[in-house]
């Protein structure tokens, strides 16, 4: 791909807009399905507890959230009012159960402690204030609540032609060292690989990447 196109891929890859953003969502759900199946396993969901997902998607993968309990609740957020718009467009099926709010990338509009638990896959990269967006999450999940935050290694993530604009790449220990700033208190970190295609060709590439579960 030409330096343009890899540009253009990599904006609507952190905020995918209009019809390009749309097809751009398809192939996240497709790509990062594995990761965001992973994600939502770690959590080890149980009946009635009240779900967040940062950064959603088109949320093609809804119904599996809510096939692994009975009355879950859950709120997707996205900065990106194309996505916003497709997920409720795709999950109309789920709209008593499910809600989807736009923000603005830094503040959750939540009240304290109303999350059991919150996941976000693949978003970690574009958070302009690292820290002070882990306490925004830290705030908004309840004292016994999990965050699972899911992340493709730098090692990977550095070989891929559209991470060079606009991407913070982090290795396991330098995304520890960004978590012990925050409030958060413990981590669990597991590591997984797979192979899968390429955002930007038709190449199979293998993918490293890291499940964090994190603690009050």
């Amino acid at each position: 791909m030409e330096k343009d196109e890899l540009k253009i891929l990599a904006q609507n890859l952190a905020n995918p807009q209009g019809e390009k953003g749309i097809e751009i969502g398809e192939m996240m759900n497709a790509t990062n399905i594995s990761m965001t199946s992973e994600s939502i396993k770690t959590l080890l969901i149980e009946d009635d507890e009240y779900i967040l997902e940062i950064g959603h998607g088109n949320a093609g993968h809804l119904k599996s959230i809510f096939d692994k309990a009975k009355n879950i609740r859950y709120t997707g957020i996205d900065i990106s009012e194309t996505m916003h718009e497709e997920a409720k467009r795709l999950n109309k099926e789920f709209a008593n159960e499910a809600e989807f709010v736009l923000y603005e990338g830094k503040k959750l509009p939540f009240k304290d402690k109303i999350f059991d638990k919150i996941f976000t896959v693949n978003t970690v990269y574009f958070w302009e204030q690292p820290v002070e967006f882990l306490n925004e999450i830290y705030r908004v999940l309840k004292d016994n609540g999990t965050f699972v935050l899911t992340f493709g290694q730098r090692d990977f993530m550095e070989k891929l032609p559209f991470t060079q604009y606009n991407f913070t790449l982090y290795s396991n220990e330098e995304m520890e060292e960004v978590i012990s700033k925050s409030h958060f208190k413990r981590m669990k970190i597991s590591e997984k690989e797979e192979d899968i295609q390429s955002k930007s060709g038709n190449e199979t590439i293998h993918r490293i990447y890291t499940v964090l579960t994190i603690k009050k």
